[in-house]
């Protein structure tokens, strides 16, 4: 397939599932990074490419996709990927479980949310702090909802686009110092997709641009 280009960060979340999911679909792709400390998200070049001035843009197909859930189940659905299961039931379940990463933890979590609540609290709410609260709390709920329904991944013994999710949101945590000890499912699922290859290729530290000379 030609001309598969990912607009994305090295460190966000949403590029690295999406990351993750091409890999693990065997789709070729190239980088097209964009720096969003540096604001380039809001530069007139991105915004031409995706008006929230988010991360990520997956051109494919001759389609301008956004938005990484969304990015995964066309993936799922146009390149047979197997990120959903085939009965209503599993997709439904699965689709439960990823939304709890995408749309419950990491939209509190996001740098831009936690920078405005340190800014509205006058500096009594650190940024650590607010990270710890939200990702502690939500991989907790989300322990929980695997419960017995989880094999060697978030659903059954195939990843899948929970895992996909779950990933790049454990990377945060530990980023950030979560303590994981009470959530021995989401550690050994973790640990267990991390040794895939075409996880482990689309880990930040892998993608992370090299710092030109004298930048």
């Amino acid at each position: 397939m030609a001309g598969v280009v990912l607009r994305d960060y090295w460190r966000s979340s949403s590029a690295y599932r999406v990351r993750i999911g091409l890999n693990l679909a065997g789709i070729a792709w190239a980088s097209a990074p964009v720096d969003l400390l540096k604001g380039e998200q809001r530069g007139a070049g991105h915004l031409a490419q995706n008006p929230q001035g988010l991360v990520p843009v997956l051109e494919i197909d001759g389609l301008r996709l956004t938005q990484s859930l969304a990015i995964l189940e066309y993936l799922d659905e146009v390149h047979g990927a197997g990120f959903l299961p085939g009965d209503a039931a599993g997709r439904a379940r699965v689709r439960a479980l990823a939304h709890a990463v995408a749309m419950e933890i990491q939209p509190v979590c996001n740098l831009r949310v936690a920078k405005w609540a340190v800014e509205a609290s006058g500096g009594a709410i650190t940024t650590e702090a607010w990270m710890r609260r939200f990702i502690a709390g939500g991989l907790a709920d989300l322990e929980a909802m695997l419960g017995e329904g989880a094999g060697d991944y978030c659903h059954g013994d195939r990843i899948g686009m929970a895992d996909i999710c779950l990933v790049p949101q454990v990377y945060n945590a530990r980023r950030w110092g979560v303590d994981l000890e009470a959530m021995p499912r989401i550690r050994a699922i973790v640990e267990r997709a991390e040794a895939l290859a075409p996880v482990a290729a689309a880990h930040p530290d892998r993608v992370r641009p090299i710092p030109q000379a004298g930048a």
